[in-house]
């Protein structure tokens, strides 16, 4: 199975899942990059997969629902038009065209019914873990994201992690300024550079590279949780509140 990011409005993508003739697209935020790479590549759409319902990872599914007829599996908890199948936290998701199967993990946090969708091997989580940073808190809590972060986290550390969108160096610029003596946050800045400069996305990234890097995940840390401390002018007293002091700082960098 080949996993293909289809480029999408200014830096998201619509990863693609190909095999045999089929494709099933996650988190389509526009009908035509779809229509034309299916298309190009003589491909059947056979399922369209969300993780959340904010429009640039939605806003294609009517249309493509209405040339394709097939199924949409989106969260349960979240308002997304033309769902077929609403999904609940540990149900099984079986992609038989493609071979496939992934499980769902509620990751509430940046909309309060996000979820991500994952096996052994793989990890579509949408704008939740982002590499080397995570997403905005749009509609959920602090302690959710965190909470949403450390399931992840927990997840095989060759897990292949397939998010929304290409924020990948400005999340290192961050992540450099909380530790800047992390020599694998500075060796990954170039590798993910040379990446970009030659056009290729920097995507996926795994859990090991952000465990090693992502201040988000890292918030245990001890140089984590000094530069939290300084950036926030005080103490903080638990996980939660470095997470908090972190988030609040990379929404003002």
């Amino acid at each position: 199975m080949e996993i293909i990011p289809i480029p999408d409005f200014r830096d998201n993508y619509i990863w693609t899942l190909v095999q045999d003739g089929y494709a099933v697209c996650v988190d389509p935020g526009d009908a035509a990059p779809v229509q034309n790479f299916l298309a190009q590549h003589g491909l059947k759409l056979c399922a369209i997969l969300n993780t959340h319902h904010h429009w640039d990872h939605t806003g294609g599914n009517v249309e493509l629902l209405e040339s394709f007829q097939v199924p949409l599996y989106a969260p349960k908890n979240e308002a997304i038009q033309g769902v077929t199948h609403k999904l609940s936290d540990g149900e099984d998701i079986a992609l038989p065209e493609i071979r496939l199967h992934l499980r769902v993990l509620d990751i509430p946090g940046h909309t309060s019914g996000h979820i991500a969708l994952y096996n052994d091997d793989l990890l579509f989580c949408g704008d939740t873990l982002f590499a080397c940073g995570c997403g905005r808190l749009f509609e959920g809590t602090p302690e959710q994201m965190s909470e949403s972060l450390d399931k992840l986290a927990r997840l095989n550390k060759n897990t292949k992690i397939y998010c929304g969108h290409e924020y990948t160096l400005a999340n290192i610029a961050f992540a450099k300024a909380v530790e800047p003596e992390n020599k694998n946050i500075l060796e990954r800045e170039k590798r993910e550079a040379a990446k970009r400069a030659n056009g290729q996305p920097t995507l996926p990234s795994t859990i090991g590279e952000e465990l090693a890097t992502n201040p988000f995940l890292r918030c245990s840390e001890p140089a984590v949780i000094q530069a939290a401390e300084k950036y926030a002018g005080k103490s903080l007293p638990d996980k939660v509140a470095v997470f908090t002091a972190l988030r609040l700082w990379k929404n003002n960098f």
